[in-house]
């Protein structure tokens, strides 16, 4: 059965809801059992695209949060096309009750304006999979570890042992630094010494200290280098890998143990001063 259209979009919204309610008068019997004909193919018609698109869902890759919402929303658009569908068969002037639910639609939209924005925030992240749950970053401005990734907010465990919670669209408008996407992770550490110290020696204490830390990666190879001649002191670079995890382990280790190491080997490790020369009276 054809479906009645009348264009009234250019309407006042006011005289849109009177034809509105003028149309919902005059149905007739025969519209009922079209509408009902109606209902009952739509039911099966979604039924069956609901079906197919599980089936699609569950051969991709995609988080089940998000599917879950694709399916959410697949359902909800069927839905609205059926209500159409219906009012049609009832006689009842589609355009026009477009034109009111626009206006309608339009305020809450303006309401729900972050509320919306974290929700396709959060569609973003569990597209794009930026992060997983467990993993260390810098997001939002805040660090931490990744508890939770909600449809409108990311919880995240800060070393201190807060929880905080992000809005998703502040997560996307900025950077995200993930210190957990790969397996291996570069330490990088920087100690002075004296000038007196030959930068022989000072170079070969630091390399034996990453070969002996049984953490450290020996592929790629520790690296030490000179890394600047300072006012008081030669400055040293010890670029080292490590597994991912053992970071902070090793970077602690290490800088507990360099000034143990120098006093032991004798080397001076200065810090800024100034030589004052007394000059006696003749």
């Amino acid at each position: 059965m054809p479906i009645p259209l009348v264009l009234t979009a250019g309407l006042p919204d006011g005289e849109a809801a009177q034809s509105l309610w003028n149309s919902i008068q005059n149905v007739t019997a025969s519209n009922i059992f079209s509408a009902v004909l109606s209902v009952v193919i739509s039911l099966i018609l979604i039924k069956v695209l609901t079906k197919v698109l599980d089936r699609a869902l569950g051969r991709s890759k995609l988080d089940p949060p998000l599917q879950r919402m694709i399916r959410s929303l697949l359902r909800g658009a069927l839905w609205a096309v059926a209500a159409i569908i219906v009012l049609g068969c009832l006689g009842i002037e589609v355009t026009s009750l477009v034109a009111v639910l626009s206006v309608v639609g339009l305020a809450f939209s303006l309401a729900l304006q972050n509320f919306l924005s974290n929700l396709a925030g959060g569609m973003q992240i569990l597209a794009s999979h930026p992060f997983a749950l467990g993993d260390f970053v810098d997001a939002g401005g805040c660090s931490g570890t990744v508890a939770e990734i909600g449809m409108f907010y990311t919880k995240l465990t800060t070393p201190d042992n807060r929880l905080v919670q992000l809005p998703n669209s502040t997560i996307v408008s900025a950077n995200i630094i993930n210190f957990s996407a790969q397996p291996t992770r570069r330490v990088e550490l920087r100690v002075s010494a004296s000038y007196d110290a030959p930068t022989g020696q000072v170079t070969s204490l630091l390399s034996k200290l990453a070969a002996d830390h049984p953490l450290v990666l020996d592929d790629p190879e520790p690296a030490v280098h000179v890394d600047g001649y300072g006012d008081n002191a030669v400055s040293y670079v010890m670029r080292i890998w490590c597994a991912n995890a053992d970071y902070w382990t090793v970077y602690y280790d290490l800088m507990d143990g360099f000034k143990p190491a120098f006093d032991k080997a004798g080397i001076e490790m200065t810090y800024p001063h100034v030589n004052v020369h007394m000059i006696g009276d003749k």
